[in-house]
């Protein structure tokens, strides 16, 4: 049946009516979020985190990986193995020297037994000498005194005088021999206090080259994932060389740009809501963490309001560790997304910046 044109007229208008209403309810809700969002400033950044280069401690081959990109890690598992044939070889001959060195102290410490009773027995030969020195003078005395009276010679009053000379030379020479024997005593102990340095010094090798032995095996310095492999199995990488690196991701934060005047205003601490742009419906909670103390973006001059308003300070918006221990599977560095922050004292956030999160 044939629509007449007042028909047509009419459908028209409920057409154009209908678009004006829808027209209507989109701008009205598009003031109504604008009211809601007053007091509010917001910025654009990327989820960041704090990345960690694994690397080697002493220059050589790689012997192998135990992870592959994307894997989570625990603080302390091991993640690859530097080839160590040469830190072994100088692990013996360190070892080896520790041994020579303690065999030394114990012969040094025999050299000084030896020297104290050869000290001892010097001491003994004084005794003697010195009583027999004792002896040729009494005997000296009475043949003086037997000469006197014409009862001895001349001749045995010299030859007890010759003993007493030889008496007194041969204990003077003993003396001597005791002195020595203290001195050898004294080079004896030296000889140990050295000989045991060189214990300590061996011993300090052994433990240095253990600890680089140690040092072979690449472990997660913290809990994190892993984002890149910069080496393979037998890459020969010097001191430093890189072979992982990390993402903490108890330390994930967004790095966003807010203007002068709003920045000013940001405490630390502050609440923050990070909407991503590849999940619009989660709005997740943050914190300020660091608000830059000079602009990154600064004309060359600013002498009016107007280029002050182009000063733009960097703002870290900490996401909680707690709260990431949760989503580990979907946390994902370099995604784009908002930064919400309350600009204005007294200011609440709407209902679509109320936090939302994934179960």
């Amino acid at each position: 049946m044939p629509v007449s044109a007042r028909t047509k007229k009419s459908l028209t208008l409920v057409a154009v009516a209908a678009a004006l209403v829808l027209a209507g309810g989109y701008a009205w809700k598009q003031w109504q979020d604008s009211q809601t969002d007053t007091g509010l400033a917001s910025g654009n950044g990327r989820i960041e985190a704090t990345e960690i280069d694994v690397a080697t401690k002493l220059g050589g081959r790689v012997q192998d990986i135990l992870v592959t990109e994307g894997a989570f890690v625990k603080a302390g598992e091991p993640l690859a193995h530097m080839q160590i044939h040469t830190l072994q070889a100088q692990h013996a001959e360190a070892v080896a020297g520790k041994d020579r060195a303690v065999h030394a102290v114990a012969a040094a410490k025999a050299q000084v037994a030896l020297r104290e009773s050869d000290h001892v027995a010097a001491l003994a030969l004084v005794s003697q000498r010195e009583a027999e020195l004792d002896a040729a003078r009494r005997r000296l005395a009475r043949s003086e005194t037997l000469t006197k009276e014409g009862a001895s010679s001349m001749q045995e009053l010299d030859d007890d005088r010759a003993r007493v000379r030889s008496a007194e030379a041969a204990l003077k020479a003993t003396q001597a021999q005791v002195a020595a024997a203290k001195a050898a005593i004294e080079a004896a102990r030296a000889n140990v206090t050295g000989s045991d340095s060189a214990v300590t010094a061996a011993a300090a090798t052994v433990q240095r080259i253990n600890a680089e032995l140690d040092d072979s095996t690449l472990t997660a310095p913290r809990d994190g994932r892993v984002q890149f492999r910069l080496a393979q199995p037998g890459e020969v990488l010097g001191a430093g060389g890189k072979v992982l690196n990390l993402v903490d991701l108890s330390d994930v934060y967004m790095g966003f740009f807010l203007p002068e005047t709003v920045a000013g205003r940001v405490a630390l601490g502050s609440e923050v809501r990070i909407v991503l742009d590849a999940a619009p419906q989660w709005v997740i909670p943050a914190t300020v963490s660091f608000v830059a103390s000079t602009a990154q973006f600064t004309p060359k001059t600013v002498e009016t309001a107007s280029e002050r308003q182009k000063l733009m300070f960097r703002v870290k918006a900490q996401i909680d560790p707690q709260l990431l221990q949760k989503h580990l599977q979907q946390v994902k560095t370099g995604l784009p997304g908002q930064a919400w922050v309350l600009a204005e004292p007294g200011a609440q956030w709407p209902a679509h910046l109320q936090v939302k999160l994934p179960e």
